[in-house]
């Protein structure tokens, strides 16, 4: 469990088993600049994909109930395995706004698609799950779904090694499959993905529609403030940034990701 800090203003909590949620927090620092975020990564007990699923609903529950701590009004679930696999226990527990990646990413994927044949890229644990698959072919069982995991992805993002030529070689060889299979559209199964979107994109050919998760869910979350003025209003303050595990690396990775510096507090787990 967290310790309980103590509470400030209203905010939009979000939390991530890492710091690829952080590319959530930037998309929504864009689309609603007044608005105030506290962000958690669990960084000490990451990643979340190799963990079962009821060690994944209980740590779930535990951030939520961290951000919630601090004030949050509003959560936002930006691990794409959690979204997968503790969002009904959170539903069930919380009882807040709950918004999450998976199902924003998948109503848009299927409304671009016009040749009904997506594509999704994501982590080995999200791909493995057949989470987006499901969730297509729930609205729509024609559509064509070819999934590749992408494990070297989310490291390669980390080291900062986005622009460099490995990193492009690795990107035309993950790609290389889904692109034999004349995909129209492309999801981002990972939070970490949009921050090798202008690469992926080169790489996979210009038709193709990539579907960020993250740009998905900020829309979201702007159109329920829309119709929610009163919690709209609420929604303000410094926006704080919060890890189990902090290191100088990840602040140094963070406040180029952000375009901000980023200064990371210790989220005290008792």
């Amino acid at each position: 469990h967290y310790k309980l800090l103590t509470t400030h203003s209203s905010m939009i909590g979000i939390f991530d088993s890492g710091i690829g949620g952080l590319t959530v927090a930037r998309e929504l620092m864009r689309q609603i600049p007044e608005a105030g975020i506290i962000y958690f990564g669990d960084t000490a007990r990451y990643p979340y994909g190799n963990k079962s699923k009821e060690t994944i609903e209980r740590y779930a529950l535990e951030d939520a109930r961290f951000l919630i701590s601090q004030g949050a009004k509003i959560i936002v679930v930006a691990c794409n395995t959690a979204s997968a696999l503790a969002i009904d226990v959170l539903r069930r527990e919380i009882q807040l706004p709950l918004f999450e990646v998976i199902t924003p990413a998948v109503e848009k994927a299927v409304r671009v698609t016009v040749s009904k044949n997506i594509g999704v890229i994501g982590t080995r644990g999200t791909v493995n799950s057949s989470i987006y698959a499901t969730k297509i072919h729930e609205i729509d069982p024609e559509i064509r779904v070819s999934s590749q995991a992408c494990p070297l992805f989310v490291p390669l993002v980390e080291e900062g090694w986005i622009k460099r030529p490995e990193t492009k070689k690795i990107i035309r060889a993950y790609l290389a499959p889904l692109k034999a299979q004349r995909i129209d559209t492309l999801i981002l199964g990972c939070t970490h993905y949009p921050l090798l979107k202008p690469q992926i994109q080169a790489r996979i050919g210009r038709r193709v529609k990539l579907v960020d998760s993250a740009e998905e869910v900020a829309v979201r979350i702007v159109e329920y403030l829309k119709n929610n003025p009163a919690i709209k209003n609420q929604i303000a303050g410094n926006s704080r940034f919060y890890l189990s595990d902090v290191s100088s690396h990840t602040e140094v990775i963070a406040s180029k990701w952000l375009g901000r510096a980023v200064k990371f507090e210790q989220a005290v787990v008792e």
